[in-house]
């Protein structure tokens, strides 16, 4: 888990590549380094090391030859067996996952990708044909930020490297679609102009100032053609294989790996499998709470944790602590994140790195292929878990100028079937995307790698294919999966319904932190953000909210959210 940084110039930008990556730094601490082809290109690298903690492996790395060079962001988890697979074709002289990925793009070029499994965005550099190739996982798991401006081309792991280099005006199109329906924009978009992020599972082609974007993993057709002719018990026992192997490859790392865990059927079920992987080694958990027994899910915790041995490290989000890591994240993010939940979610990161745990594991991703959550079997389009039947939107503070741009998202619809269609939409158009944008921050924010072993793309695939009875039956959700892992939890866990993750954020908001949203909400009159709404509204929402409407607080949020934003774009 890296940062990655990069400009295709005819100019002299080595000291710009170098303040790209200090801004970049948390995400590397380990080593920092580059590579410049003078008058073509200029690569760089922040380090976080996990596999290989030598020198040899520092990036960008080049192979044998030195035609090519790379600079790698991620994991590819079956390196072992790609190293093996390559054989003698090529020499290797380090023990890491990077230089096999270079091994693979030189011998098996593009299509090396269908090779890969692993979290990944990565940048090659072809001296010889002076071009660029460069990729992004199935799933989006790592960033990939570019811009194009007078023949130069940009990329980095985050926004703010390239608004280091130029800048960048709010995207008002993708910033009204927030406020009106909860999008976080296209996989394509950003939330500022003429930066875009290359979209999960495609390339880019870069040669002669021409960009070529392409499809590499055609997620919908990869579903169609996977076989349906399995019983339930053979698909119980492939699924369980892939499981227990998916926890094996994302337990490669030569540093310190501990996993977060919430009271719910997923984090209960990586527990189990961790514990069975590593039988002989209690791996340290790690949990948030808030103290507010009404939200927070120790008992549930603590009960699991009793049954297994498993050091818990508790870390708790205290309401006055907010503010500062509110105005932390908002920095780190650039763009809007989940709001309360999200800020003590990072303070386990910022607990790892104190211990010196680089790598921690998390259950994401179960939800989506699985169909887990509460709005899959009503016809509602909503895409806010938890949210209720209150609108999590107040759009009527909104300008008209500026509401104006506001156009309902679309989303593609490849499948017969309705509930896999909103499966689609989650796990490459809402849910899953912004979960993995918030999540990529919040751990690098801390230099710690974050690893998701439910979202190989081997069970996700998988998952998905199987028919809608598979995954709703009699109003439970997840059925199948949790006819699986019975023999791994107990049954008053693995039959409990979905919980939201959830903090005392809407109680918080209307009292202990009144202050701060009232300084907020003034600051966002202030700033350049300022024209985009009607205050003396936002005002009126405020007191309402304050006297007992408090249903729902995202739409505080936003505005909160929005406030720190605007005053970190400066």
């Amino acid at each position: 888990m890296c940062g990655i940084a990069g400009i295709i110039s005819s100019f002299d930008r080595k000291e710009t590549l170098k303040k790209m990556l200090e801004l970049q730094r948390h995400r590397g601490p380990d080593n920092t380094g580059d590579y410049i082809d003078r008058g073509y290109a200029f690569l760089g690298h922040n380090r976080l090391s996990i596999i290989d903690l030598s020198d040899a492996a520092n990036q960008p790395f080049s192979d044998n030859s030195s035609r090519y060079h790379l600079t790698f962001n991620g994991e590819i988890y079956n390196y072992k067996e790609l190293k093996a697979e390559i054989g003698s074709k090529y020499i290797f002289r380090t023990n890491s996952d990077t230089e096999v990925l270079l091994a693979s793009f030189i011998i098996y070029g593009k299509k090396c990708l269908e090779k890969l499994n692993g979290m990944f965005s990565f940048a090659i550099w072809d001296t010889k044909e002076k071009s660029l190739f460069a990729a992004r996982d199935r799933f989006g798991v790592k960033p990939f930020y570019y811009s194009e401006a007078a023949e130069e081309f940009y990329f980095a792991s985050e926004i703010k490297a390239i608004r280091s280099i130029k800048w960048a005006r709010p995207n008002e199109k993708v910033w009204v679609n927030y406020f009106c329906f909860g999008s976080y924009g296209a996989p394509s978009e950003t939330f500022y102009e003429d930066i875009a992020q290359l979209p999960a599972g495609y390339f880019i082609e870069y040669k002669n100032s021409n960009l070529d974007i392409k499809k590499w993993y055609d997620f919908p057709e990869r579903i169609k053609n996977l076989s349906d002719n399995y019983s339930t018990s053979q698909i119980k026992e492939k699924y369980l294989e892939l499981l227990i192997d998916s926890v094996r490859l994302r337990f490669r790392a030569d540093v310190q790996v501990g996993f977060n865990i919430s009271g719910g059927v997923d984090s209960s079920l990586l527990l189990s499998l961790v514990n069975d992987y590593r039988s002989n080694k209690k791996i340290r958990a790690f949990t948030f709470y808030t103290g507010d027994e009404r939200y927070d899910e120790l008992p549930w915790v603590e009960e699991m944790i009793k049954q297994t041995g498993n050091p818990l490290e508790k870390v708790q989000l205290r309401v006055d602590e907010v503010p500062k890591y509110a105005k932390l994240l908002s920095d780190l993010q650039e763009e809007p994140f989940g709001g309360i939940p999200t800020i003590a979610y990072s303070k386990i990161f910022e607990k790892a790195q104190q211990l010196n745990i680089k790598v921690l594991m998390d259950g994401q991703g179960m939800d989506e292929q699985w169909a887990g959550y509460d709005y899959y079997t009503s016809q509602s389009e909503q895409v806010i878990q938890g949210a209720g039947k209150d609108s999590s939107f107040k759009t009527n503070v909104l300008n008209k100028d500026f509401i104006s741009y506001a156009r309902k998202p679309e989303y593609s619809a490849p499948f017969e079937s309705r509930l896999k269609n909103v499966q689609y939409r989650d796990l490459f158009y809402t849910k899953l995307p912004r979960a993995l944008r918030f999540n990529d921050r919040i751990s690098m924010a801390f230099s710690t790698e974050l690893r998701e072993p439910f979202l190989d793309y081997r069970l996700v695939e998988l998952a998905f294919s199987l028919g809608d009875n598979y995954k709703i039956q009699g109003g439970t959700h997840k059925y199948l999966l949790r006819e699986i892992i019975k023999e791994f939890i107990p049954d008053k866990i693995s039959e409990a319904p979905k919980r939201a993750l959830q903090t005392p954020q809407r109680e918080w908001l209307g009292n202990e932190l009144t202050d701060f949203v009232n300084e907020s909400l003034a600051q966002l009159e202030r700033s350049d953000f300022q024209s985009w709404f009607d205050h003396d509204l936002i005002q009126k929402e405020w007191r309402q909210y304050k006297n007992g409407k408090k249903n729902n607080s995202f739409f505080l949020w936003q505005w909160i959210n929005t406030s720190l934003i605007a005053s970190s774009t400066h």
